[in-house]
């Protein structure tokens, strides 16, 4: 009773908005109201609703319809809504998580707004020094920049000796993808032994790890990264 006396109170109230949904009472009555949070005590959810006067009332899910309490027992918060999107966990997120860099202007600087990959890791072996690479790496830059989607991410691996010839490296092809810190890269190969006998290499991992070759057949790799 005191459900139906609150909603047939704001439908008569007038409170009525376009981002506002319609909520039905068990007996009818209905209002439009936002629901901003859900709690659950005793077993049943109980929804908090705001006005457009900014006051909120809460209202259970058994005084609702039978549509509306399911409405209200499956709503998810925006928070819990993000984090049900974002990419699942990987094997590599320990060392990676604040250990990238990309290129910024004419510089290497922190990566602070890493995206995760939905489905693969694009490890990029090279080096400065290798003159093979030298020429392959424009084709990947064109390949990244034409296909880059969420299912993955690139993430060079160098091989260069020092910060200034890997950050030059990148300047001089325009890199968009990350890089992994030079005083990471060592502990990076002995956890992750992907076989590497020679570069440049694109080697392609699942987020479990799971190692699915080497692509450098920029023609295989864009069939796997945009299925």
């Amino acid at each position: 009773m005191k459900t139906t006396i609150l909603l047939a109170t704001l439908a008569l109230s007038g409170f009525a908005f376009a981002e506002f949904e319609t909520w039905t009472s068990s007996d009818g009555r209905s209002a439009e109201l936002e629901l901003v949070r859900v709690t659950e005590s005793g077993g049943e959810k109980t929804g908090e609703f705001k006005l457009k006067n900014g006051k909120i009332v809460k209202i259970p899910a058994s005084g609702l319809t039978d549509d509306d309490a399911k409405r209200l027992n499956e709503w998810k918060s925006p928070e819990e809504i993000a984090a049900a999107e974002a990419a699942p966990p990987s094997v590599f997120d320990e060392i990676l998580d604040g250990n990238l860099v990309r290129l910024e202007g004419k510089s290497l600087k922190k990566l602070k707004d890493a995206t995760k990959p939905e489905k693969f890791y694009v490890f990029y072996y090279t080096a400065s020094w290798c003159g093979p690479c030298q020429k392959y790496t424009p084709s990947l830059v064109e390949f990244y920049n034409k296909h880059k989607n969420d299912n993955f991410e690139i993430v060079l691996i160098t091989s260069d000796s020092n910060e200034a010839s890997m950050e030059e490296y990148a300047k001089s092809k325009e890199m968009p993808w990350p890089q992994l810190k030079m005083k990471e890269v060592e502990d990076f190969k002995k956890e992750f032994k992907h076989g590497v006998t020679g570069i440049p290499s694109v080697i392609v991992c699942k987020l479990d790890g799971t190692n699915l070759g080497n692509f450098r057949d920029l023609n295989a790799l864009e069939k796997l990264v945009t299925e």
